[in-house]
């Protein structure tokens, strides 16, 4: 297991079990509930503020859990988003290694989320839109990435490492097939 102080999964929440549930309604409205109070603390810092991950797909499957970007417009700023962000109860855990992106873990009362902090135009931030679009574009591609989480979640149950691992060549795949759409779509202009 990693070690806590640098995971953005809640030590409870890691000892749960990987569960992939149907689509709920919901979500959204958890989204605009965490969108509302992060807003007016973090006030003109905050570039926008994105619903992405799977919650963010109406219709998909996904562990019951929102992924939020806040995003900044300069890097520079995320020393004093993070300190803005500790006066609602957030942990500050850094890129966790992943450049442009950081992440935070929310207190336990919130609705169950993972916020992420990232520079505009970031690639983290770009890879999140990106995948979010094209599973909300085609129903066929949401419906594969749905069929898959299942299946990792119940190969996966108690390893959430490996099933995040799983996804990743999907992922990694439609990521690379919207850029050479956008590539495409370019060069016929």
């Amino acid at each position: 297991m990693k070690d806590p102080r640098i995971d953005p999964i809640s030590p409870e929440e890691r000892a749960e079990p990987v569960v992939v549930v149907p689509y709920d309604p919901a979500w959204p409205g958890a989204f605009e509930l965490l969108r509302d109070l992060i807003a007016p603390i973090l006030g003109e810092l905050a570039a926008g503020i994105e619903h992405v991950g799977s919650t963010a797909v109406p219709g998909l499957a996904a562990k019951p859990i929102v992924d939020i970007d806040v995003v900044i417009r300069h890097a520079d700023d995320l020393g004093e988003v993070a300190r803005r962000l500790a006066q609602l109860g957030y942990t500050h855990l850094g890129d966790l290694g992943i450049v442009g992106r950081d992440a935070f873990r929310a207190t336990p009362d919130l609705p169950r989320h993972h916020l992420y902090v990232c520079a505009a135009g970031s690639a983290a931030l770009q890879a999140h839109l990106t995948l979010r679009d094209a599973l909300r574009d085609d129903p066929e591609l949401a419906a594969a990435y749905a069929a898959l989480k299942r299946q990792l979640a119940e190969r996966f149950r108690d390893d959430r490492d490996s099933y995040a691992e799983g996804k990743t060549a999907f992922i990694t795949s439609v990521l690379l097939d919207e850029r050479s759409d956008r590539r495409r779509a370019q060069r016929h202009k």
